[in-house]
């Protein structure tokens, strides 16, 4: 008969033995995989002891370029256009041209002016040459008359006691007394033609002075002219690609007027945004891997080069102001500047923008931070 359970004697003489079979052929494949698993576990804690808990990474880092914002210094109406979008650049390529031909105008009117000046002063010098002349005739002629007047008193004296005695006569006294009086007359007027002749030259001396104020401030102005003029030929001054290019042939430019920008392909760098939970142990020199995510099976690497001297919220537009309302902590984040060390054909591909994966070992730190004070390093 059947037994309560349904199952008759014989079935239970077959299935006891098959029971132990199965479970020692489960022990022996659970047993090398919990062994391996318990290795894998033990080599993963390993990792994380000794490389992975010194290893900060963040994914808010973004590649970053120093790039030159072209504008104009002068107005001007855009006559060329020498660079198309995206061209690359090397420095002193000309990039605009504008018209120039008011600048021209004015450097040259400015050059008539130098010249202008130029004229007064040497007008001015020849002026001093001949009125040196001026002096010496009249320095000869005063000393003449002084040679005449002396000649004279010595006349008057000399008849003097003659016409007193009778033995001259007096009209001729009268004439010596007369032409004593010219004489006289004619020292001083020699005498003030001698001051005012080198009076003159003071006065020739100060226009030329001011001939060479009015020399100086016309080069100034000349100098000026011909900067203005060679703005009208806008320059790159760093070596690079265009980008953002919005001039156009007939536009008018005033200065200041944003017409592309120049990006430096081969100064890119890594700016990474780390929590301040991370940057204690992070110090300036110190490896770092990198992953852009445009470039998925390019693995770059860079080195720490410097911190930002605040917090992003710090240099905001509109910083934070916890001392008002309520308060809830939020980690803030540093921006952390890497140099990336990549060959020429990556930094090709590498454009500012890019989102990356960067990952810093501040194993380094650590150690120099655990290193007993005065124990050297072989």
């Amino acid at each position: 008969m059947p037994s309560p359970s349904g199952s008759t004697p014989g079935d239970v003489t077959k299935d006891s033995p098959a029971t132990p079979s199965r479970r020692s052929k489960a022990g022996r494949i659970l047993l090398p995989v919990g062994l391996v698993l318990a290795v894998v576990a033990v080599l993963a804690l390993g990792y994380w002891w000794t490389v992975g808990r010194f290893m900060q990474s963040t994914d808010d880092a973004y590649l970053r370029a120093d790039s030159m914002t072209v504008a104009p210094k002068v107005n001007g109406y855009v006559t060329d256009v020498y660079v198309g979008d995206n061209a690359a650049v090397k420095a002193g390529d000309p990039l605009v041209r504008l018209d120039g031909r008011q600048y021209q105008a004015a450097l040259d009117q400015a050059t008539a002016t130098v010249d202008a000046r130029q004229a007064d002063i040497q007008r001015a010098q020849a002026g001093i040459l001949q009125q040196h002349a001026a002096i010496e005739q009249a320095r000869a002629q005063l000393m003449a008359a002084r040679i005449s007047s002396r000649h004279a008193e010595d006349e008057v004296r000399r008849y003097g006691p003659l016409a007193s005695s009778g033995a001259e006569s007096g009209d001729q006294l009268s004439v010596l007394v007369s032409n004593r009086d010219q004489a006289q007359a004619t020292l001083a007027a020699d005498t003030a033609a001698l001051d005012q002749a080198q009076a003159k030259v003071a006065d020739l001396n100060a226009q030329i002075a001011q001939a060479r104020a009015q020399l100086e401030a016309a080069q100034a102005s000349a100098r000026q002219s011909k900067l203005d003029l060679e703005d009208t030929l806008i320059r790159s001054s760093l070596p690079g690609r265009v980008g953002d290019r919005t001039v156009r042939v007939g536009q008018y430019a005033q200065p200041g007027t944003r017409m592309m920008t120049v990006v430096p392909i081969e100064g890119v760098y890594l700016v990474a945004n780390f929590k301040e939970t991370q940057i204690g142990q992070m110090r300036a020199g110190q490896h770092a891997n990198i992953h852009v995510d445009a470039l998925p099976d390019v693995e770059l690497h860079g080195v720490v080069d410097s911190f930002a001297p605040g917090t992003g919220a710090e240099f905001a537009l509109l910083p934070p102001e916890n001392a008002t309302g309520n308060f809830t902590k939020i980690v803030q984040r540093v921006p952390v500047r890497i140099r990336l060390d990549a060959d020429e054909s990556t930094r090709k591909l590498l454009v500012p923008g890019l989102s990356v994966m960067v990952k810093v070992d501040t194993r380094q730190s650590h150690e120099d931070s655990t290193t007993p004070a005065g124990s050297g390093r072989g």
